[in-house]
């Protein structure tokens, strides 16, 4: 989670490509280069571990856009496939 945050906050979206679940990946990940991310807070995770197979993290990003404020908050699905943990789906809110 944390080194797809910093993809964001540094726009590569290869990276972000190549981190995203083959079965939920879109064609093209465009990025909005006026968004500032600047803060990302962990607020919870459930499974993940080294054992599982599946994760879920929440989250709240915060972010500046035209001199303005804001936050994002998901609930995001990972999965981990050859010892790699991948971006499945993410619920805002």
């Amino acid at each position: 989670m944390r080194s797809r945050y910093t993809a964001f906050a540094r726009g590569d979206a290869a990276y972000l490509s190549r981190t995203w679940a083959c079965e939920t990946r879109p064609e093209r990940i465009d990025l909005d280069p006026e968004v500032s991310w600047r803060r990302l807070e962990i607020l919870g995770t459930l499974a993940g571990g080294s054992q599982d197979e599946e994760g879920w993290v929440s989250f709240a990003a915060y972010y500046r856009h035209d001199g303005d404020r804001g936050m994002l908050r998901e609930r995001s699905r990972f999965v981990r496939r050859d010892g790699d943990w991948y971006y499945v789906e993410g619920r805002i809110g």
